[in-house]
């Protein structure tokens, strides 16, 4: 065989691999990118349920106090049983943000009565929630971390053929809904 024609092959061969490897190794970091986001979401998923979880507790401590506001409690639960029904992510960052909003109002009404602000189970309940806020925000800005860094990979060149191949496309963001920078006003 001829000499130039075996470095051919050879180029041509090594050229093959060297594709092949990209490849793999890009779709093997898409799918792992992929997993994070769900993941990550799993985590956020993860805090909401520890939040409703501690509701019903909250609630039973301030239904208590029988001249408490009725319909900030009834706004409550059924903002938790949003959340509780909702199947898709973007349902349950809607659910979510009602739920936040149910509780802002429901802790803002709460200064009103001293009583309870007093009760040790309500503040031991207070303290909970607001760790568990704490928790959801955390996680909140590793999914949104997640979601950024996939995003990008999917959208580079050459990558985003093999994303094309895998059917992927980007994935949203959490983001709060409009007017949540505005503290909830509660009035008697």
């Amino acid at each position: 065989m001829n000499k130039n024609l075996m470095y051919a092959l050879g180029a041509v061969a090594l050229v093959v691999i060297v594709v092949v490897l990209w490849f793999i190794s890009t779709y093997n970091g898409l799918i792992y990118m992929n997993e994070d986001v769900t993941a990550k979401w799993q985590q956020v998923e993860v805090q909401y349920q520890r939040r409703a979880d501690l509701i019903p507790n909250l609630v039973n401590t301030v239904k208590g106090y029988a001249d408490f506001e009725q319909t900030v409690i009834t706004d409550v639960t059924e903002a938790r049983s949003a959340w509780m029904n909702a199947k898709t992510p973007e349902a349950q960052v809607q659910a979510a943000n009602g739920l936040e909003s149910a509780l802002s109002r429901l802790l803002v009404t709460v200064e009103n009565y001293p009583d309870l602000k007093a009760s040790a189970s309500f503040l031991s309940l207070q303290d909970e929630l607001a760790g568990t806020e704490n928790r959801v925000a955390v996680e909140r800005g590793r999914y949104n971390t997640a979601v950024r860094d996939f995003n990008a990979a999917i959208k580079f060149f050459p990558a985003n053929i093999v994303a094309g191949m895998l059917g992927y496309n980007a994935r949203e963001y959490f983001e709060s809904r409009e007017g949540t920078e505005n503290a909830p006003v509660v009035e008697f």
